[in-house]
């Protein structure tokens, strides 16, 4: 029992760099998808991100030395099917006639090799039917490419790192693997009756998508910054030496011109499912979008920039002035922020987000 418990320790301590770099992208499909992100949804995907990583590191752990596994002449592949049966009854001590062998047995690698086996998929098949919505034939296509993927990986010697494999590819394996899954899809009714079906889910996330969060604005937000850096850089390759002017132009393109042509969208509220649109939600004039967004990247964000020109120059009137400026737009749009209320360039706009998500039919 040790053998499986190191590797599933294994499993959760390398889980966080695995969460990490997956949860990027997936906060970002969940915004633009739905609009939200459902607790429970999020529970779920990511238990189904620990499950593969667990039973990942039962296949190939414990990792030999290179040097044990040079001197090793074991046979490296096994293509008898239904070995494991002969060998049960051949090598175990269980005797169909004698019920004390019964317990006994279960104890022998004869059994609970096969039994782990079984068992390792089994949450595989559930999750696949569950919350991915698959049928059976593609639930048994993907199953097999599992466990296709993980007695190859110990057929590659861990992708070519060991001379040989230090494991033995077994094609019993495969059908016990593959049965664990079939077996997962059958009884998924018995875990799914315990909780919220996907269309439920879909139906609260839109639910919830409805409102615009402060992280799905606040990730817009991210996205268009990247934008600017990318137009500056390439108005910096074609010539343009002038940082200040290259700024300028490129949020006079991307938040003023853009979102003129589309109707209230900046490239990264695209992304987040979000459009500008005006208190009574009708599209806005062209300058409510050079009140919101030249007040916004033109003073507030480059304001830290202002502060630190001032500074230089030894303008301290001005400096104390903008600081003190600064500092109140800072502390009523951080309130804002807690109260849930119009940021102060909002108002001065008159203009406000609205989530552009759809409802799909399919949810």
């Amino acid at each position: 029992m040790t053998g499986y418990i190191e590797p599933i320790r294994f499993a959760f301590l390398f889980f966080p760099i695995i969460a990490l770099i997956f949860t990027l992208p997936y906060i970002f499909h969940q915004y633009h998808k739905y609009g939200s992100i459902l607790f429970l949804r999020v529970s779920i995907v990511y238990s189904f991100i620990l499950y593969l990583t667990c039973i990942y590191f039962l296949v190939i752990l414990p990792l030999p030395s290179i040097e044990s596994v040079k001197k090793m002449t074991t046979d490296w592949i096994q293509l008898t099917p239904f070995l494991f049966i002969k060998e049960f009854f051949l090598y175990s001590s269980f005797i169909w006639n004698d019920p004390n062998t019964y317990l006994e047995v279960l104890k022998e690698p004869y059994f609970y090799q096969v039994f782990y086996n079984i068992l390792l998929t089994i949450p595989f098949g559930i999750y696949l039917r569950y919350y991915f919505k698959y049928n059976f034939k593609k639930t048994l296509f993907l199953t097999i490419l599992l466990t296709l993927f993980f007695e190859g990986t110990q057929l590659s010697g861990l992708y070519g790192i060991y001379p040989r494999p230090y494991r033995l590819f077994d094609i019993d394996d495969l059908f016990l693997n593959t049965l664990g899954g079939i077996i997962g899809y059958g009884i998924t009714p018995l875990f799914s009756h315990f909780l919220p079906d996907r269309k439920t889910l879909d139906q609260k996330s839109y639910q919830k998508g409805k409102r615009v969060s402060i992280l799905r604005r606040t990730i817009a937000t991210w996205i268009d910054l990247v934008f600017i850096f990318l137009m500056t850089m390439i108005m910096n390759l074609i010539g343009m030496q002038d940082s200040f002017l290259q700024y300028l132009l490129s949020i006079l393109i991307l938040f003023m011109i853009i979102p003129m042509i589309t109707k209230g969208l900046t490239l990264g509220k695209k992304c987040m499912n979000i459009k500008i649109v005006t208190e009574n939600e009708e599209t806005p004039k062209w300058y409510q979008y050079w009140i919101r967004y030249g007040i916004l990247y033109l003073f507030f964000l480059p304001a830290p920039f202002y502060l630190y020109l001032l500074l230089s120059i030894g303008n301290v009137i001005f400096f104390i002035g903008f600081s003190i400026l600064f500092f109140i737009c800072f502390i009523h749009g951080f309130i804002s922020m807690i109260r849930r209320k119009p940021f102060w360039y909002e108002r001065m706009s008159q203009t406000k987000n609205k989530s552009t998500i759809v409802v799909e039919e399919e949810a």
